[in-house]
């Protein structure tokens, strides 16, 4: 076979799988990203209560970790244990209470802390695969974890999903973080994929004793990125300051805090913004 013949083939074979995601694609009936160019801000953390507090609210959820490197969804729903099952049709999707299905690499690797060493087109490929091979089903959401930065993992994402809703974007108040996040707007703009809003995280810790709101990490970030560039700030999350267990990370392990409280409205408000469209 020529070299030639072999990228006929390949070419074919992309297409052929594009057609499958757009297959796979088309059950699902909204389809959101989180993202930013900053690591650290907590992208997973809201991801994951995005996908829970739509699926406590009676919405068929599915959450897809496309963080190759550093795949932490698992941990955070205590779905460290679990591995990925295959059958005839595709991949089976681990799932969580009656309306939440999980995929992360991490579920393929033999330890919590193996490592994964790939370079750009092995990691497009399996994101790829999880586009084309996971059997979602009918979903009304799907929120993608993405990993910090624009590379490989994010184009693998926003080019391959077709009638993405949008991004979600989350920023610190902190200036490193804003820098960063206005290069992963300036992506989306290039792709022509609309940015729903920004969501500041970790925008004060609340003293215990005095309530007094400390900026530990600045003032303003969301705000500042907001007036820049006219995407919405969708609202500033403060740093929760109950105690923690193993995963109260999550809002359906402590309700009753303002973190729980700023993130259920900020969810709800994403939520209505998407659904508008259908009318």
């Amino acid at each position: 076979m020529t070299t030639r013949d072999q990228e006929q083939e390949q070419k074919l074979a992309f297409m052929k799988q594009d057609m499958e995601i757009a297959k796979r694609m088309n059950k699902i009936k909204h389809k959101i990203a989180v993202m930013s160019g900053k690591g650290g801000v907590g992208k997973s953390t809201i991801a994951v209560n995005m996908a829970l507090y739509l699926s406590k609210k009676g919405y068929k959820t599915g959450i897809l970790d496309v963080d190759i490197h550093g795949p932490n969804v698992p941990r955070m729903l205590n779905l460290e244990k679990e591995i990925l099952q295959v059958n005839d049709e595709g991949i089976l999707p681990v799932e969580v209470g009656k309306n939440l299905k999980v995929i992360s690499i991490q579920f393929l690797l033999p330890t919590a802390d193996s490592p994964v060493i790939w370079r750009g087109p092995k990691k497009t490929g399996v994101i790829r695969q999880f586009l084309s091979d996971v059997l979602w089903g009918e979903l009304d959401f799907l929120i993608v974890d993405c990993p910090p930065g624009t590379g490989d993992e994010h184009l693998a994402i926003l080019q391959s999903i077709p009638m993405m809703d949008g991004i979600v974007m989350i920023t610190t108040p902190h200036s490193v973080s804003i820098d960063d996040v206005e290069k992963s707007i300036n992506m989306a703009k290039h792709l022509k994929i609309r940015v729903l809003g920004v969501i500041e995280n970790m925008s004060g810790l609340v003293c215990p004793e005095c309530g007094t709101e400390i900026k530990i990490f600045g003032n303003g970030g969301g705000r500042e990125i907001s007036s820049k560039t006219g995407i919405p700030l969708l609202g500033s999350i403060p740093i929760d300051n109950t105690p923690k267990t193993q995963d109260n990370i999550l809002l359906t392990q402590n309700k009753e805090s303002e973190f729980s409280d700023k993130i259920m409205e900020i969810i709800n408000r994403i939520e209505d913004m998407v659904l508008k469209k259908e009318e």
